[in-house]
């Protein structure tokens, strides 16, 4: 048997998981907008065998900054004390994956998060076989509009997108830890390494 334990705190939820052998054994997930750091351990702490695992999963963004960089250093921090293997996935893919089937004769779907300064994540993918259509990218709503022509779009951006569109139809919807058992295995073994989905607020001085 083997079991991996999934963090998913690239977002406004806190989220974790155990999956053992393609089934979820438990999961907890609350959507706490920040205070991921004191949230984490504890959530992991409750779930069964203390969240021990073989292997762990990590988010590694894009969403907030620090959301991406508290699941990181948790994931690594256990994978170091446990001596198991880390590995991540994006957690655009990880929507597209929970959503796949939700889009029915849908060719392809677009995914939108909420980024930094007003702008959103987006990147289009194909749903059967799940796959990226296009780069991960950061645009203020109306470039975003511009980008994504499908015609349903998932995640906490859904909403502002289709409306700076004029068309479509937005679903709500954050990444959750268990759901990552959707995922292509190509799409879960990720480097445990940030991915912001823009450059950083903080520029070297002229």
């Amino acid at each position: 048997m083997s079991r991996a334990l999934v963090i998913d705190t690239a977002t406004a939820a806190c989220s974790v998981a155990l999956i053992e052998d393609g089934a979820i054994v438990a999961e907890a997930h609350d959507v706490v907008g920040r205070g991921h750091a004191e949230r984490l351990m504890p959530m992991i702490a409750a779930l069964p065998g203390g969240g021990r695992a073989d292997a762990i999963l990590v988010d590694c963004g894009p969403g907030s900054f620090t959301g991406v960089r508290v699941g990181l250093a948790a994931a690594r921090a256990l994978a170091l004390g446990w001596g198991v293997p880390v590995h991540g996935y994006s957690s655009m893919a990880a929507i597209a994956a929970a959503v796949a089937t939700e889009a029915e004769g849908e060719a392809s779907i677009g995914v939108a998060l909420i980024g930094g300064h007003g702008e959103l994540f987006v990147q289009r993918y194909a749903t059967a076989p799940l796959a990226a259509l296009s780069e991960l990218a950061s645009f203020p709503p109306a470039a975003a509009a511009a980008a994504v022509a499908d015609a349903h779009i998932f995640g906490s951006g859904a909403d502002q997108l289709v409306a700076a569109r004029g068309s479509g139809v937005a679903h709500d919807r954050l990444p959750r830890a268990a759901e990552a058992i959707a995922l292509p295995p190509a799409l879960a073994q990720l480097p445990p390494s940030p991915i912001y989905g823009r450059g950083a607020d903080a520029k070297p001085a002229a």
